[in-house]
């Protein structure tokens, strides 16, 4: 099923313009505008007509279970989850209760000064484990640094990831052993290395895929824009997965862009879709028809997860500076946790005793990450040394020494007192 996507806030109007909403227009109007319609805002208006994956109503959004947890088909996509069995479907959904959990507990530690940084995913859930179970074990993934629920579902321990964040560790974990690349800080960067990665799992002859996750501000650097050339031009096999969470940090989306982000994949040459950041199983289905489109040598694909980011962009954000309660009120009521649930009771899936038992396991997974975390011991300084060259350097071993007498300078000052 495709419906009407809108934002759960009304368009912004900046100083001196009219929204679009309020002009009946595509474009905007200045304040000493004579009403005239400008040559660039009819093109405008005429491109998103012509779109493809727009209509009148506006773009479209793939969703097979509504906010209200209601099943709907889609023809084109129900196929991908046609196999789903109600124990699939608790899966998921102990996925990304646990996810949540793990999450909480991250956040609060932070807050603790257990932490020095902490990037929540609450509210991406479904985005998250709903691609991240489309992925197939030989597939490749080049997160951001909020794809905790991508993690889980590849294997990625989630006290590994709070190492990180601790500063007791280079990374966390080893790529090589799940596919799953380090988490990128730098905006944007990931989707050349993503590209790079694919471009040469399509040298080899191999049939797996590879994903690269950004955000809605990542969607703006020039290494997106670049990628997506790259991608197109060598149909190389890889999935561009935005996570629309409606805000880049305070920048709202619509201040980034004037048409869906999905629909900027036509400009490059290769499909992009829309779909419902809040439904796991349009995720899981969507996220599935990309990767099999590029295994089968089909190219480049761009999923624009719609969703919604819940709380602060990291702990150092404070977003009732920027954004209404209003409006994260509005997109609490289409929680995917709540959403599926719903579902699960409707249709007998799941009884209470499945939810007293998760319930169990979340707080056990609590207690555990907290124990874990403070426990960490601090970080082996010369560990850096060893990820640089696979043999011996004596440009390394001579960087080894140098830090070994920085280091050993602190002793003698203190000794020295």
């Amino acid at each position: 099923m495709t419906v009407e996507s809108t934002a759960a806030r009304k368009p912004r109007s900046s100083a001196g313009t009219k929204s679009a909403a309020s002009t009946g227009t595509t474009g905007t109007k200045s304040a000493g505008a004579t009403g005239r319609k400008t040559a660039a805002s009819k093109r405008t208006g005429a491109a998103a007509k012509k779109s493809p994956g727009t209509t009148g109503a506006g773009p479209e959004l793939v969703q097979l279970l509504t906010p209200e947890g209601k099943r709907v088909k889609d023809a084109t996509y129900d196929p991908y989850v046609a196999d789903i069995t109600p124990e699939d479907l608790r899966g998921l959904y102990r996925d990304m209760v646990l996810t949540r959990r793990f999450d909480a507990e991250a956040t609060s530690l932070q807050r603790q000064g257990e932490l020095g940084l902490w990037a929540s995913l609450l509210g991406q859930e479904a985005a998250q484990i709903g691609s991240g179970r489309a992925t197939r074990e030989d597939d490749y993934v080049f997160p951001t640094y909020r794809e905790h629920g991508v993690a889980w579902c590849r294997g990625v321990d989630p006290t590994n990831l709070l190492g990180m964040f601790r500063g007791v560790n280079n990374g966390g974990w080893d790529p090589n052993s799940n596919n799953f690349h380090l988490y990128t800080i730098v905006i944007g960067s990931q989707t050349l290395h993503a590209t790079g990665y694919a471009m040469g799992v399509a040298k080899d002859g191999a049939d797996s895929a590879v994903i690269a996750y950004f955000g809605d501000g990542a969607s703006s650097q020039g290494d997106v824009a670049e990628s997506f050339t790259f991608s197109a031009v060598y149909n190389a096999p890889v999935v561009f997965f935005c996570q629309n969470n409606q805000w880049a940090i305070s920048e709202p989306t619509e201040k980034q862009t004037r048409v869906p982000l999905y629909q900027r994949a036509q400009g490059f040459g290769f499909p992009g879709v829309r779909v419902d950041g809040n439904d796991v199983l349009a995720c899981l289905a969507v996220t599935k028809w990309a990767l099999e489109r590029a295994r089968r040598g089909e190219g480049p694909t761009l999923v624009e997860a719609y969703t919604y980011r819940m709380g602060a962009h990291t702990t150092s954000d404070d977003p009732t500076k920027y954004r209404a309660d209003e409006e994260r009120e509005a997109w609490e009521a289409k929680d995917p946790i709540l959403r599926l649930r719903t579902y699960l009771e409707a249709s007998n899936h799941a009884d209470e005793a499945f939810f007293a038992e998760l319930e169990a396991e979340s707080e056990a997974l609590g207690k555990r990450v907290r124990e874990v975390v403070r426990a960490m011991p601090d970080p082996d300084h010369f560990a850096i040394f060893e990820n640089v060259y696979a043999d011996g350097h004596a440009l390394v071993d001579e960087e080894r020494a140098q830090f070994a007498a920085y280091q050993a300078s602190f002793a003698d000052a203190g000794e020295g007192k």
